[in-house]
């Protein structure tokens, strides 16, 4: 059997966008603590992953010669 596929319906950096701002507020709400520093942390991974892809979709990135 197939796994089950599904399309996204929102691009990927919008999705990390949002996913960082959701975590920021999360880890706002939560009293100082090891589950603050997680949400964060997550938070500033999935800020470094849409840099990143920025990076890599940008039109002047070219191939290695």
């Amino acid at each position: 059997m197939f796994p089950r596929r599904f399309k996204q319906l929102l691009p990927l950096a919008q999705r990390l966008v949002e996913e960082a701002q959701r975590l920021r507020k999360e880890a706002s709400d939560t009293p100082p603590g090891i589950e603050r520093q997680r949400l964060i942390q997550r938070a500033r991974q999935a800020e470094t992953a849409h840099q990143i892809n920025e990076w890599i979709t940008s039109p002047g990135l070219r191939a290695p010669i």
